[in-house]
Parts: C-alpha cells; sequence; structure tokens
C-alpha cells in the first residue's frame, strides 16, 4: 500500500515519538471511556488513544471510524498504522482496515511517525542546479537518486530535497515535480517552484510542447533504418507487475505511447541511440527499446546485461528544451554524459556527436 500524506500531518506526526512495541500491562490498563495515556519508552513517548465504539458508530470500516474518532489524521495514516500492528480491539491486535467495528468494543492505538507520514519532510542535499529563477528550477539528476517517495525510499528522494531547497515548495503539489525519471536513470529534470509555473508545465507537457531527447546505449544488433518510429502501446506487464509492456493494438489495459528512436553510431554488439519522447509512458523508452529487441545494457529488468561497466540501464535525459512557462522565454538546456556512460561509450569505441541530433526537436542542433 502507498499512502499519501499533507506537509501538516508530517509535522504533526513528527512530534509523535516512535518507541518498541508497549508492555502487556498497557494491553491491560482497563481505561474507562476515551482516554490518552503517554508513557515512557527508550526513545521517548508514545501516545495510546483507548476509545469506544458507540451504538452510531456500529458496522463502520475500522480505518474510516479511525479517522473520524481519533480526528486530525488521514485515513491513510491509520491504514498505515493497522498495517504496522499499531491497533488493537478488546486487547487484539487487528492489522485490517476493512475490520467492521462494533458498538460497546474498546479500540486502542498506537499514534506514533509511520516511515510514509516522515517522508515528506526536508532533507538538505546537494542539488545540481542547472537554472533557476523563482518559477522554474532544472537539475540535474544523478542516477540513484529516487524522485519521489515510495514503498522502501520513503526518504532521501529528490521530493525531499526540493523541501529543503525552497520555502515554497511545500505549497506545492509534489513539491514541483511535474514529471520523473527513473530511479537509475540520470539527466534533466524540470521542476516548478510556483503553482503558476507547475500548472502551466503540467499543461505544456500534455500538449507536448516540453521537448526531451535521450542518449542511451543498448545491445545489438540494430536492424533495419537509421531512424524508426516506435509507435506502440504500453502498459503493466500482466506476468510481471513490476515491468511495463508493449500490448497489442486497442488494449484498454495500455496507453498510447510513441518514442522516435535514432541511432548515432554502431550496429553490432553496442549501439548509440537518441530517443525523443512524444508521451511519458512509465519506463517507456526501456520497453521500446527491448520491444525492438535492443534492451538498454545494465537494464535487467527488460532484458539488458551488465556489460561494458553499466551497472544501471544506461539511459541518459540528455537535451531539454521549452518555452519559460511564465515568460514565455525559449530555454535549451544540455546535460554531458555521466562518467559510467561516458566510459562505457569509449570502450565500445563508438563515437557521440551533437550534430546528429539535427531535426529530432526545437532547442537541437540544425
Amino acid at each position: 500500500m502507498q499512502a499519501s500524506f499533507t506537509a501538516s500531518e508530517s509535522r504533526q506526526v513528527k512530534e509523535i515519538i516512535s518507541v518498541t512495541p508497549r508492555s502487556d500491562g498497557l494491553a491491560s490498563a482497563g481505561l474507562d471511556g476515551d482516554e490518552t495515556l503517554d508513557r515512557d519508552g527508550p526513545d521517548g513517548a508514545v501516545e495510546i488513544k483507548s476509545l469506544l465504539v458507540e451504538l452510531s458508530q456500529h458496522g463502520e470500516r475500522l480505518d474510516k471510524w479511525l479517522t473520524v474518532a481519533v480526528g486530525g489524521f488521514s485515513r491513510a495514516y491509520f491504514q498505515q498504522l493497522l498495517e504496522d500492528g499499531a491497533v488493537r480491539i478488546q486487547g487484539r491486535e487487528v492489522r485490517k482496515a476493512a475490520t467492521r467495528v462494533r458498538a460497546g468494543e474498546r479500540v486502542e492505538v498506537e499514534l506514533r511517525p509511520t516511515e510514509q507520514a516522515q517522508a515528506f519532510l526536508p532533507e538538505s542535499m546537494p542539488l545540481d542546479v542547472v537554472y533557476e529563477d523563482e518559477h522554474l528550477l532544472v537539475i540535474h539528476k544523478p542516477a540513484g537518486l529516487v524522485v519521489h517517495p515510495a514503498a522502501g525510499h520513503w526518504q532521501g528522494t529528490l521530493l525531499n530535497g526540493l523541501l529543503a531547497h525552497h520555502a515554497g515548495a511545500a505549497a506545492l503539489p509534489r513539491a514541483g515535480i511535474v514529471h520523473r525519471l527513473d530511479k537509475d536513470t540520470s539527466g534533466l529534470m524540470l521542476v516548478g517552484k510556483s503553482l503558476r509555473a507547475v500548472d502551466a508545465l503540467v499543461r505544456m507537457i500534455a500538449a507536448r510542447d516540453v521537448h526531451r531527447l535521450y542518449l542511451a546505449l543498448a545491445h545489438g544488433p540494430w536492424r533495419g533504418e537509421a531512424e524508426v518510429w516506435v509507435d506502440r502501446p504500453i502498459g503493466r506487464d500482466p506476468r510481471n507487475r513490476l515491468r511495463m509492456a508493449v500490448h497489442a493494438e486497442g488494449s484498454t489495459a495500455a496507453k498510447p505511447a510513441q518514442t522516435r528512436i535514432r541511432r548515432l553510431d554502431g550496429e553490432g554488439a553496442v549501439v548509440l541511440v537518441a530517443c525523443k519522447l512524444h508521451t511519458g509512458r512509465t519506463h517507456q523508452i526501456r520497453v521500446h527499446m527491448a520491444w525492438l529487441g535492443c534492451p538498454l545494457l545494465g537494464d535487467g529488468l527488460y532484458g539488458g546485461r551488465p556489460v561494458l561497466g553499466m551497472a544501471r540501464q544506461a539511459l541518459h535525459a540528455h537535451r531539454l528544451a521549452l518555452q519559460h512557462p511564465v515568460t514565455g522565454e525559449s530555454l535549451s538546456f544540455a546535460s554531458p554524459l555521466p562518467a559510467d556512460m561516458a566510459e562505457a561509450l569509449e570502450n565500445a569505441g563508438l563515437h557521440y556527436n551533437a550534430q546528429q541530433l539535427s531535426g529530432l526537436g526545437p532547442g537541437l542542433p540544425d
């Protein structure tokens, strides 16, 4: 389950100190009515709410009932507490959010920080800023940095860094993040710093007015024309929910996806390609390249192998071009290949020339 939390809720739960599970003595404390009990633990205090289910509340879902009975927190927060074993009914641990409460039952809940609730907090980190003004931020994201908190990565994400980078981020949807790069993809990312800019960027991306071009190293051999237009819908792989896959035309489980791919160098075991996104589906370039029979180096999820020192997918967001969402100024940015891809390119005996990108889109060499 992935839960999201508001900034105010994150601050609220931060004040509740998480400790080890409470003693059996507290489980049978025999509190009367709706009471709150604080106890000291090795790391501080836990707030334990003890409440009675009223007749009018009989039959309600437990997570919904907790949201109303305790107040101040979201339903998602209580769902996570349930998963963590922090809720008891009549002294019995309950983990299912859909459990129906019964009139007269005593429910005890330990209010404590969850990893998700603490995810949306500022964390100071170095950001490689390419461009910044009061409305717009362009950064170079290194490989290995997760963009948005999710299961397994609740801290240390780009979102956490943005919340620390400028005060206005806390008031913006997703701290101003309007598109994402996979954890192990490097390169240029756009971030809005004002609500006006965020709204405009979302519209521009949907209208394909933000031009994004990637460089990738892939397994060969390359067959056919030097440039191909891949127009194949992408959806969740029914055989592996961690992957995406090309679906048949007309599939209701997939969305349209178009990628323009140009071979820049190499025809044999390794090829260098430029990929121009015309849509922004999850893993789009990785999926379309695998469908062509040329998975990216290091991309084990889609059939790539860790060769030439590439321990992650060899994909880099190289060029970005757009009109400023507020001023209308034409902006164009380039990010050089990171060290691991540059070394792999050299070891493969391949070469890159920016002029090879001519005609792939605005803001690129003519």
